[in-house]
């Protein structure tokens, strides 16, 4: 099942079970598939648009979050990160942390990275190799990490 049609079939159960957060958090994906289709992208978005789409979305909805909670409106924030969650739900599963380190490793291995100068390159292929699956801040630290002991 595509996408489209995933959000079309969550819309309707959000809409039966009268899930108002839910509800925003799909017509905003919609919206946003919408929007990448007239951008001349074509009728159809291959896997990677589609991922960075979503991934697109989460980060504006946790972004909105800081911003209301260093506002002190938690009510707010929380439908915000309760809207990341229902979004989050259309990604590939996440990788563990470990899973993270040892493909980084890899990766460290096989472009000869030996210090912080090295970090572009690294992150280049990583994100590559693990788009969709790490959220990019994560894949970051860990590379710090790993460069920097």
């Amino acid at each position: 099942m595509k996408l489209e049609e995933k959000i079309m079939s969550e819309m309707k159960s959000a809409m039966k079970a009268k899930d108002k957060i839910a509800l925003e958090a799909l017509r905003a994906i919609k919206s946003a598939i919408l929007m990448a289709k007239t951008d001349g992208s074509g009728d159809e978005l291959d896997e990677s648009t589609e991922i960075a789409l979503l991934q697109k979305q989460i980060k504006m909805r946790k972004d909105a979050a800081e911003q209301f909670e260093s506002q002190n409106r938690k009510e707010m924030a929380e439908n915000e990160l309760k809207q990341a969650e229902v979004i989050e739900r259309f990604l590939p599963e996440q990788m563990s942390d470990e899973e993270i380190k040892s493909v980084v490793i890899a990766i460290i291995q096989e472009v000869g990275a030996e210090s912080m100068k090295d970090m572009g390159k690294v992150m280049n292929l990583a994100n590559e190799k693990m788009a969709g699956k790490a959220d990019g801040k994560t894949i970051a630290n860990m590379v710090k990490n790993l460069l920097n002991p």
